[in-house]
């Protein structure tokens, strides 16, 4: 009884939540590019917090954080707006794991326990630990948001998990912030367009890295691949 009213007390609090946040417009306007950057850069300073709490969000509740990782990089500069977003991107990751297991966890046990994701994931990190963190972390197998919460629910440390996110969201942080400030701030010029091509060797060269890691390993990635299908 006492863990029905939990879950009844954990799934009222977050759909107040939800609901609360979506009566205020804030979902609709992170979809909305120019109504979301005049929105941080209303709030001057304050708008480094805000920026962060709304990636909060975004990582607790699985929304796409496109626009406000390009906002981000526009409002803040190249340099900070990639910082800004990755510790946005961390923290928020690390809230949902956090609800995972100390907050929620019998309630997602209960409702995805039996998911292929949240099994491989499971199994995964039984059999390699860390490394099938990190792998995972690099390659876009699982959805990122749902990979939050299933972490949470394994033995793997809380620091250990935010570090590795941190370090393995890094690349597409700082690129998608660096190339929107460059475009908001000088155009559409030839050096960008020399830009874009570094940047996309160094995407594809950081996408090689799974693959080598997880050959040296022994981690099957075909077979990773197989099992979410």
């Amino acid at each position: 009884m006492a863990k029905l009213i939990k879950a009844i007390v954990i799934v009222a609090v977050l759909a107040a939540a939800f609901f609360g946040l979506r009566a205020t417009g804030l979902f609709e306007l992170m979809k909305d590019y120019d109504a979301f950057k005049a929105f941080i850069e209303s709030y001057g300073v304050l708008g480094y917090a805000i920026y962060v709490l709304i990636y909060v969000v975004i990582a607790v509740f699985s929304i796409p954080a496109t626009i406000p990782t390009l906002v981000a990089g526009i409002v803040f500069g190249s340099v900070r707006g990639g910082i800004i977003s990755l510790i946005g991107a961390t923290i928020g990751a690390t809230v949902a794991f956090l609800i995972a297991r100390y907050i929620a966890r019998d309630l997602i046990v209960g409702k995805f326990g039996e998911n292929p994701i949240f099994k491989k994931i499971e199994a995964g990190v039984e059999k390699n630990g860390r490394d099938f963190l990190i792998l995972t972390r690099l390659v876009p197998v699982f959805p990122y948001n749902v990979q939050n919460y299933a972490y949470g629910l394994t033995n793997i440390n809380v620091v250990t998990f935010s570090v590795i996110s941190l370090i393995t969201m890094a690349p597409g942080a700082f690129i998608y912030a660096y190339m929107a400030g460059d475009i908001a701030e000088n155009g559409f010029t030839g050096a960008l367009f020399v830009k874009l091509v570094i940047a996309g060797i160094v995407l594809f060269g950081v996408s090689q890295i799974p693959k080598v890691f997880a050959k040296r390993k022994g981690i099957e990635m075909d077979e990773l691949k197989a099992d979410v299908k």
